[in-house]
């Protein structure tokens, strides 16, 4: 048993009677009446622990904390358990990690331990504030809600994100462990007596919950700072912009709301949890990142270090900041702005969306009009937002004074080229700016040439946020999808994996590898890609042959290299199919052999689809163990829908509806995996209608959406829609009914589109095949 608390935004007045919003701040006396053979945790140090009897004569311990720190109710804590810890103290300041008696025995938060009292000496030297709170408790729940939160004094973290085997080397796990307690510790701020850096956290909080943004954008941008300082490894723009920027901005373009929203249209608990997004927390980053660099960092930080001592122990809202801005922008002549401080960031933070610039390079124009789906609204909308933009560029390989863009648009003379072909200009260089860019064919082109040239004159970040461009403005129905694709005949040269991942997710998406073997598409992807992954595939295969803990430091390998081979497979490249064959055989032989856990997913499904029901057995062996772990389990799950043969996925369904093969959650995951591969759609679909009276009691709609997701992927002709629909209205109610009709009917003219989507891109493909 163990008892933790989770107050924000709107949970402490279910603990206790209070005014609980966060501009109404109090200090706390907690006091707690536990169990002996359990600890009490809270915001501050215990200072007394005394034994009480109750009526019926049984002992009870009851722990006094210490008087808290002015601070608002979300931010109160306490937790119960009978956790170990192991602890360390950092410039006075007691660090204590608890966790499972068994995890700290074995060493598991050992790393966190390591990283914390770094990343908060890190903090503490860039703010030049000092933190005097005598202790710090990290706590890993085996169950928590949220990666973490950052109760004062007490911050609360999933296991998994607190957690790493010793035995585990890799970078990747590190970088995650690093970057959630980076981002909590980014919480604390301290001067006096103050956690380090939510500039409106626990220390300056926001007056009310509409500026939520300024407390989780700004500790996901010190997240990224403190990861990066204890793991150098970590490229810190390459995964600021791979993991924050381009995730949020292809989210951006369909979310209708801004960051900064008015106060009263924040209204009750609903809507303020769905203010606990990506929006919040990945574009709050973004839009920091771009102002620490057109201020550049020493201005920031000062800036941000005068301000929190300002407002330290009271509330502010984002104009208190901007102001304070203001007055360090002020004081010194190095960087000019076009605008204030608060035009500027307004721009920013109070309209919904963001730009796309449109360059001219005849002219030398530049326009901006907010970056929206062309195909679904009609280009009359009232869309004159503008922004003011900072405008990072370079041209020819090198780089340029910043400029800004003010106005709907603007003619920039150093901007217009010559006729030569190696004439080229690159906006939003190095990604400072939160926006995409729409180049005019003359300077695609040159810029298609130069990748094919020399890509690396284009720095790695540039060349992913061209590609990552091109494809969403082919998506939005900007540029013609054959200008996208042109920008992919260089890539083999291209040795970056984070810029290969975002090409096969925009080529490939995970959701649609089984439609897309239905089209005649597919051998010619399968021709050109290749042709293109061979250097790089080869490249990594090599150390998976030979020397695969060579990789530990490859932060990007970890996170990508799963993607990378799992395309290899599926276009059929034969060594990827040997290998996965291999390496699946050597875990027969010896069920103590590891399978490189970054492609451990790819060799299971591709070692079961390869082989026959042998391979399948062995699976479901493994499956079985009892000392097999969680994420093994996941992996196998997977893999044994991955079989070739029809009668053993239907076994495998088979084994899904027995209660004492498999917990419920795993009967639905089995189906959802068997349904989304090639060969066991048909399979998994006929499965669901012969048995929906059973399923139904266990799953009901949630299943049965599910399923109706993928298949309404291969939806493309009327009598397909027929059949579903007769299904479906025997099972559903009535009211239900007409939603799933529009859903067929979308989902209809969905694959309709990406029917003559994908008859452009094959004609493409069938000139470019063999270039």
């Amino acid at each position: 048993m163990l008892i933790a608390s989770q107050m924000e935004p709107t949970y402490a007045r279910r603990v206790y009677p209070c005014f609980d919003e966060p501009a109404m701040k109090a200090t706390f006396n907690i006091r707690i009446v536990h169990d002996p053979s359990y600890v009490a945790l809270s915001n501050m140090p215990a200072i007394d622990v005394s034994e009480v009897k109750d009526e019926n004569g049984s002992l009870w311990t009851v722990t006094t904390f210490n008087t808290s720190l002015k601070m608002s109710t979300y931010l109160t804590a306490f937790v119960i358990c009978d956790f170990d810890y192991v602890t360390r103290t950092e410039r006075g300041n007691e660090i204590r990690i608890w966790a499972r008696k068994e995890a700290v025995k074995n060493g598991y938060v050992d790393y966190a331990l390591n990283i914390t009292g770094q990343i908060f000496s890190f903090l503490e030297d860039i703010l030049n504030v000092s933190y005097p709170l005598p202790k710090t408790d990290l706590v890993a729940l085996p169950d928590f809600g949220a990666g973490g939160m950052e109760n004062w004094g007490l911050m609360i973290f999933q296991e998994a994100s607190l957690m790493n085997l010793p035995s585990d080397e890799f970078t990747s796990r590190k970088a995650m462990i690093a970057l959630i307690v980076s981002h909590e510790l980014g919480h604390q701020a301290c001067d006096f007596f103050f956690f380090l850096f939510k500039w409106f956290g626990n220390l300056v909080t926001m007056n009310w919950w509409n500026d939520l943004w300024l407390n989780e954008g700004l500790a996901s941008y010190f997240e990224y700072l403190g990861a990066a300082f204890v793991e150098p490894k970590l490229s810190l723009d390459k995964i600021f912009y791979a993991h924050v920027v381009q995730p949020v901005l292809r989210e951006d373009s369909e979310i209708v709301r801004s960051l900064s929203e008015s106060e009263d249209k924040i209204k009750g608990s609903f809507s303020l949890m769905s203010l606990f997004d990506n929006i919040t927390y990945s574009k709050g980053a973004s839009i920091t990142w771009m102002l620490s660099g057109f201020l550049t960092e020493k201005l920031f930080i000062r800036a941000l270090t005068s301000y929190l001592k300002k407002f330290s122990f009271s509330n502010a809202n984002q104009d208190d900041l901007w102001t304070h801005i203001q007055m360090v922008v002020d004081a010194q002549d190095e960087v000019q702005l076009p605008a204030s401080v608060k035009q500027i960031m307004d721009s920013w933070t109070c309209q919904n969306g963001f730009p796309v610039l449109t360059l001219n390079l005849t002219t030398g124009t530049i326009r901006q009009e907010q970056f929206f789906n062309k195909k679904n609204r009609k280009s009359t909308d009232s869309y004159n937002n503008t922004w003011i933009i900072p405008i990072s560029w370079m041209r020819n390989g090198s780089s340029q004074p910043l400029t800004w863009l003010d106005k709907s648009s603007k003619m920039f003379p150093a901007m217009q080229v010559s006729e030569s072909d190696y004439d080229w200009i690159l906006l939003n260089a190095n990604l400072s700016g939160y926006y995409r860019v729409n180049y005019d064919q003359l300077n695609l082109k040159r810029l298609a040439h130069l990748l094919e040239n020399d890509p690396k004159v284009i720095p790695a970040v540039s060349r992913f946020q061209l590609i990552d461009d091109v494809f969403a403005l082919t998506d939005f129905g900007y540029v013609p999808i054959e200008t996208a694709l042109e920008l992919t005949k260089y890539l083999a040269k291209e040795d970056e994996l984070f810029i290969w991942n975002v090409v096969l997710l925009n080529l490939i998406p995970d959701n649609l590898e089984s439609t897309l073997k239905n089209y005649e598409v597919y051998p010619l992807l399968k021709k050109y890609l290749l042709k293109r992954m061979l250097p790089i595939y080869h490249y990594y295969a090599g150390f998976i042959h030979q020397n695969v803990d060579a990789l530990e430091d490859d932060y990007f390998a970890q996170v990508y290299l799963g993607k990378l081979f799992a395309t290899a497979c599926w276009l059929g490249l034969q060594d990827c199919l040997d290998l996965s064959s291999e390496l699946y055989a050597k875990w027969m032989d010896n069920p103590k052999y590891k399978i490189p856990f970054l492609i451990r997913r790819t060799v299971c499904c591709y070692g079961v689809a390869v082989g026959s029901d042998k391979e399948w057995n062995f699976a479901w062996t493994m499956y079985n163990r009892t000392d097999s772990i969680e994420e093994d389990e996941d992996i196998l799950l997977y893999a044994m829908s991955c079989a070739k043969e029809p009668w053993l996925l239907y076994r495998y369904l088979q084994y899904g509806l027995s209660d004492t093969l498999f917990s419920s959650n795993r009967t639905s995951a089995i189906i959802s995996h068997v349904v989304t591969k090639d060969v066991g759609h048909r399979i998994a679909w006929e499965f669901v209608m012969e048995n929906w009276t059973l399923l139904s009691q266990g799953y009901g709609q949630e299943l049965l959406h599910d399923v109706l997701k993928v298949m309404g992927r291969f939806v493309k002709t009327d009598a397909q829609i027929q059949e579903l629909q007769v299904f479906y209205n025997a099972t559903l109610e009535e009211e239900e009914r007409e939603g799933i009709t529009l859903l067929l009917e979308s989902a209809k003219l969905e694959n309709i589109e990406r029917r003559k989507l994908l008859i452009k891109v094959t004609s493409w493909l069938e000139k470019n095949v063999d270039d």
